[in-house]
């Protein structure tokens, strides 16, 4: 592989120059698909909006049909000269993947479980051995069998029965993340014949190795509302519903506790959560609850001896504090204090062991693992060494052990996985993920934590990445990406495919805007609901300070965002398009008011918590402010790339599909405005692992074209 780096990039401009020139000037013929005009008034609290393309709405019309292939058309017409960079693109990002990978193994009743991928094939089997890893394997399921001759396959995981026997597991053949709940005889190899349709794709076993509880969807919003109890061996028909969430705001789910003494029903909406609890022993399950819902009062739970342990916000706790319950009076008012609230720190979750109590915190935006024992004769944190790096908890399924499992990498370190001893404090790399091809050393990439001053006087964090011989000049191309929404916070963690982007040149910086929890949970707080607009500006002025800074400029600034990110992108461009030369939008959420008005379409009114409920005014009219779709007026947008699954349950298609076409209707530019619809897929794009890089690939050449960097 040929590595290009900016010492280089002029001699690159110049011998593409003339073919890309020649291009550009093909692509000006090359007509865009008109989308027609059919206006229809949306009228709420005395307000008339008017949609001209709401007819995109109908699911499977002719019409529809016919309008995204002519897209999908434009786009393959207007790309067909990167054809050949999309390809050697993605042999590129293949090339530096181990094919032959299998993930760390870990010990449960047993068996040692792992997950291996074979040279050449995109899905995964799921495999075990037992007693030893010297033993013979055992593949409990290929996946590369199970998705021969369809479009798309996911298998949402697995559970085993406690007698090592049977195991569940949930396939989705659509990409609407509506799975089948399936079984197979883990002695015989048979798949028995009873499936359950419409589920979250997870069952969780009883004690008495046949009987599972599981989450039905209802058909028409897919929200997760019903937990039922099936018996192996009898008709899905006949089983019995346990609970049914009946407030449409919330979402209803169930597991069993590590300490496999209970099941958990939960049920949680954006501020809110309640769980019941039953016994794991048998079958019959009379569920308790644990604490009834208050509205604002947010908890978690796991279990350990007799008692439960709950992260929670109670008494104000903003950033959540641990406390302890025993298992007869579990009511907050018997909660007592075993992590305190503290104003810097966020909680965000805890493993438990038989004499360690592990906790995952936050401070200042960076990952904190804290290792305590109970009797107290220890309290220490692990070590980490810069301020771009992730670190997390793995896979910790034992309670008597002085092993943790934990995770670490950074912007340019590839992932290990550390066994840590927590009495000797030895470390055990049981894996450092392989990057092929030959020519990576992360001491040829330059990693820096800065901050920008948002126009409030909120300083945001920006974590980046570059190769060491690309100048801070103003004329380097970087790709600036963000999320913030629902509190999910993106760490800088490694990624070898974005190597693609940085060996060309490119500088690559995550905006940690709020809306996200990296500073903690008032960092969230204020990018959700009438603060929303923090979650846009904080973005637009990260962009401003990496131009003053001379990190690039508006030429070479580009921004990238899917689904609720999505929704930020839109936000953006219609804010500052002057900003950036080109923006990815990826299945992005952008016809705001209209959806949340719309309580059939799937998740909506779980969705009150974080965007707020368009039928009262305040939210209607703040939404209105906002909405990508209805704030699409007339201005030079900058290049755009917009992609969409066809069966996307999170953001329907039309959402992108008509901003689109109002968006080459206000269009006073000539920058690109480019549309693809995956017929295919869903909300997280195509199945397998090569297969994503396809898409990847064309994200890729979109804006390395726009660079006029071709090989």
């Amino acid at each position: 592989m040929k590595i290009i780096v900016p010492l280089f990039l002029l001699t690159l401009i110049f011998v593409s120059s003339c073919n890309q020139k020649k291009t550009r000037n093909l692509a000006k013929n090359i007509i865009p698909p008109i989308a027609e005009k059919k206006s229809v008034n949306l009228e709420k609290h005395g307000d008339i909006r008017v949609d001209n393309y709401f007819w995109m709405n109908e699911r499977d019309h002719p019409e529809v049909i016919d309008y995204l292939e002519r897209e999908n058309d434009y786009y393959k017409k207007l790309t067909a000269h990167t054809k050949e960079f999309q390809s050697n693109l993605f042999e590129e990002m293949k090339g530096r993947i181990k094919e032959d990978d299998a993930s760390v193994p870990y010990k449960r009743n047993g068996y040692w479980y792992y997950v291996r991928y074979e040279t050449g094939k995109g899905y995964p089997l799921f495999c075990r051995k037992k007693d030893s890893l010297e033993s013979e394997e055992i593949i409990l399921f290929d996946n590369n069998a199970m998705a021969e001759g369809q479009a798309y396959f996911d298998q949402a995981g697995y559970t085993i029965s406690e007698n090592n026997k049977m195991a569940a597991f949930g396939v989705d053949l659509i990409s609407r993340r509506k799975y089948t709940i399936q079984f197979k005889n883990l002695e015989t190899g048979e798949f028995l014949d009873e499936k359950i349709e419409n589920t979250t794709g997870s069952a969780v076993w009883t004690n008495d190795n046949k009987t599972v509880y599981y989450t039905r969807k209802d058909e028409e919003t897919l929200r997760s509302n019903q937990i039922f109890k099936h018996t192996l061996g009898t008709s899905p028909e006949d089983d019995t519903l346990i609970f049914q969430e009946n407030d449409e705001t919330f979402n209803t789910f169930v597991y069993k506790t590590k300490s496999r003494k209970f099941i958990m029903i939960g049920s949680s909406s954006t501020l809110t959560s309640e769980y019941q609890f039953a016994a794991a022993e048998d079958g019959a399950g009379d569920f308790k609850m644990l604490q009834k819902r208050e509205r604002g009062l947010e908890y978690s739970v796991a279990h350990y001896g007799d008692a439960f342990y709950i992260l929670t916000n109670m008494d104000n706790a903003t950033n959540f504090k641990l406390m302890k319950t025993l298992e007869t009076d579990t009511e907050k008012e018997n909660w007592t204090a075993v992590v305190p609230h503290r104003k810097d720190v966020l909680l965000e979750d805890i493993d438990i062991f038989k004499d360690f109590l592990v906790i995952s915190e936050r401070t200042n935006g960076l990952n904190r693992i804290r290792i305590t024992r109970w009797d107290e004769t220890a309290d220490y944190y692990l070590p980490f060494d810069n301020e771009t790096y992730t670190a997390y908890t793995g896979t910790n399924v034992d309670f008597d052990t002085e092993i943790l499992r934990y995770a670490y990498n950074a912007l340019n370190t590839p992932t290990s996985v550390i066994d840590f001893n927590m009495v000797t404090k030895e470390k055990d790399v049981k894996k450092e993920q392989a990057v092929l091809g030959g020519t990576f050393k992360k001491e040829n990439y330059i990693m820096e934590r800065i901050w920008a001053t948002a126009r409030d006087g909120v300083k945001v964090p920006i974590s980046i990445i570059y190769h060491k011989d690309t100048k801070k000049n103003g004329e380097a191309p970087l790709l600036q990406y963000a999320y913030g929404s629902y509190g999910n916070t993106i760490d800088p963690s490694f990624s070898s495919i974005r190597l693609s982007l940085l060996d060309r040149g490119f500088m690559y910086a995550i905006a940690h805007v709020r809306g996200g929890e990296y500073l903690g949970r008032e960092w969230y707080e204020d990018g959700k609901l009438l603060k929303k607009k923090n979650t846009f500006t904080d973005f637009i002025d990260v962009s401003k300070h990496l131009i003053a800074n001379e990190y690039t400029s508006e030429d070479h600034l580009y921004a990238s965002g899917g689904s609720a990110g999505g929704l930020l992108m839109g936000g953006v461009i219609n804010m500052a398009p002057e900003l950036y030369n080109g923006v990815i939008a990826s299945v992005p959420f952008v016809d705001v008011v209209t959806t949340m008005l719309d309580d059939s379409i799937p998740l909506t009114t779980g969705e009150y918590d974080e965007w707020g409920n368009p039928n009262i005014k305040e939210y209607y009219e703040y939404m209105k402010s906002y909405s990508p779709y209805d704030n699409a007026f007339a201005k030079a947008y900058p290049n755009l790339f917009v992609t969409t699954g066809y069966h996307d349950s999170q953001v329907q298609y039309w959402e992108p599909a008509k901003w689109v076409a109002k968006l080459r209707e206000h269009n006073t530019g000539d920058h690109q405005i480019l549309f693809y619809c995956d017929m295919d897929a869903g909300h997280g794009g195509a199945s397998g692992r090569f297969e994503a890089l396809k898409e990847i690939a064309k994200d890729y050449a979109f804006l390395l074209d726009l660079e006029n960097i071709d090989k």
